[in-house]
């Protein structure tokens, strides 16, 4: 829905880029989350580009795991279309402190259009018969969100409603993978369950619509949750304060390092093989590379076998090494963990399905 000019102002985006990546490890010992490439561009450029074509330009970035890795992938966002700015935490805050910090970039007064020349600034919220533009929506997006929701229509029923929040959910693919959103009437959040319970859920796919006064009773700089704590909260006092905006846009997954190379390599067979388009990347002519992730800086010796792999940063695969369903990374003096292993100057860790 598009406002008529003068009677709004443009939507602002938060995307949540601050987490530790902890489910994503080893791969997150090297680069953000948001930083980490997918078939070739970084997921943070992915949901900036996504964004961009839903018309939503103006963007906040919050920071906090391996910041370079991602500032130096999106920069000011300008050759993406955006304008990006960012939000720094220290410690990190969480899915609802992260935002209350933000608040200040994404809720203050706007400035004028640019000149007609100028690109569109962005998808414009209705306000019928205001005479001043209310500040205080904002657009709340995981870096990780690999989605095709519309924005335009969820803005619709987020402002039909009334809600505080609105988060964009889909039928729960994997109950017993993921935790699931308990709605009512298709409408209203009730409640939230953990992965594996018997209850009919949905599952949220990253995407919510916030009015700035389900942020600003936080205290800034404490961390906070919304699953976890600020959204049952405000669900006790008020029913009718999470909206559900129930809708079959699509959802790939990169949670775990598995999920990440089956999400590149779908990506791969749809939009063109890129998995080994990392910069400065040396594979030996009689190696063998198999649908496999390569990052910057890679070195694969000669008759060297990759099968189902993630080579990360900075990585020199030896002369005749074979890995299958593996992560590989420089070691670099880290202890393993879990099923990781040290093999000469590299980290392994299989991949399998208990990511």
């Amino acid at each position: 829905m598009i406002a008529p000019e003068g009677a709004d102002t443009p939507l602002r985006a938060l995307v949540l880029t601050a987490g530790l990546g902890t489910r994503l490890a080893p791969l997150t010992y090297i680069r953000a989350k948001a930083a980490v490439p997918v078939n070739g561009d970084t997921l943070a450029r992915r949901v900036i580009r996504w964004l961009v074509s839903e018309r939503i330009r103006d963007l906040v970035l919050n920071l906090h795991h391996l910041p370079a890795s991602i500032a130096a992938s999106v920069g000011d966002g300008s050759d993406l279309g955006a304008r990006i700015r960012y939000s720094w935490e220290n410690p990190v805050l969480g899915s609802a402190g992260g935002p209350r910090r933000a608040l200040p970039l994404l809720v203050d007064v706007f400035p004028p259009d640019p000149a007609p020349r100028m690109p569109d600034p962005g998808l414009r919220i209705p306000h019928p018969g205001a005479r001043t533009p209310d500040p205080g929506r904002f657009l709340i997006v995981n870096g990780d969100t690999l989605t095709n929701v519309s924005i335009a229509a969820m803005l619709s029923a987020h402002v039909a409603s009334g809600a505080a929040v609105t988060l964009a959910l889909i039928p729960n693919p994997r109950p017993d993978k993921y935790g699931g959103v308990i709605v009512s009437n298709k409408q209203w959040v009730t409640g939230f369950t953990r992965a594996g319970a018997a209850q009919p859920s949905y599952h949220f796919i990253g995407v919510q619509i916030a009015e700035r006064r389900a942020f600003e009773s936080l205290t800034d700089g404490v961390p906070a949750e919304t699953v976890n704590d600020l959204y049952p909260r405000m669900i006790a006092a008020d029913a009718r304060s999470v909206g559900a905006y129930v809708c079959g846009a699509s959802f790939r997954d990169i949670g775990t390092p598995t999920d990440y190379l089956e999400t590149c390599i779908q990506l791969g067979e749809a939009e063109g093989d890129c998995l080994a388009a990392g910069t400065r990347v040396d594979i030996h002519p009689t190696a063998t590379v198999a649908r496999t992730a390569i990052w910057d800086d890679v070195t694969i010796g000669a008759a060297a076998e990759l099968v189902e792999c993630i080579v990360c940063d900075g990585a020199v695969i030896p002369a005749a090494a074979h890995y299958q369903r593996c992560a590989i990374l420089q070691a670099a003096g880290r202890s393993p963990r879990g099923r990781e292993r040290v093999e000469g100057h590299l980290l392994i860790r299989s991949l399998g399905e208990g990511d």
